[in-house]
């Protein structure tokens, strides 16, 4: 980490820059010696604020935590997934099971039918 140490002083000094720039443009190259300091102090202050206390500042670490949570979701979601896949797998078991007891009932209501029709016509045939 040591790499990176120096990450936010360099991304405070590039803000600090880009907001300097943006504010007086091209007005900084006929100014006088600290003629925009009284102005620009407010502005600084609240920088010096903001990377020293913000920890959105670091925009590492920031990305880390939003990399960590959009993982943590994707972990969520894929055992989401799994789940479902069990589900369906079950389901499945269970269709083929009912396919299965559908096909021995209609065979033994076919044989229930000819027993019953055995013994109609057997007493028919008595009377």
């Amino acid at each position: 980490m040591v790499l990176f140490a120096g990450r936010i002083p360099f991304a405070f000094l590039e803000d600090i820059h880009q907001r300097f720039v943006r504010t007086y443009g091209r007005a900084v190259l006929s100014a006088q010696a600290y003629a925009m300091n009284d102005e620009f102090s407010r502005v600084l202050s609240q920088q010096i604020e903001y990377y020293s206390n913000d920890p959105n500042a670091d925009r590492i670490n920031r990305l880390k935590g939003e990399m960590s949570q959009v993982r943590n979701v994707m972990i969520e979601n894929i055992d989401k997934v799994l789940d479902r896949g069990d589900r369906l797998e079950l389901l499945v078991d269970k269709t083929a099971n009912m396919q299965g007891n559908t096909f021995r009932f209609r065979k033994q209501a076919r044989r229930f039918r000819n027993t019953v029709w055995w013994r109609n016509v057997k007493l028919t045939y008595v009377i």
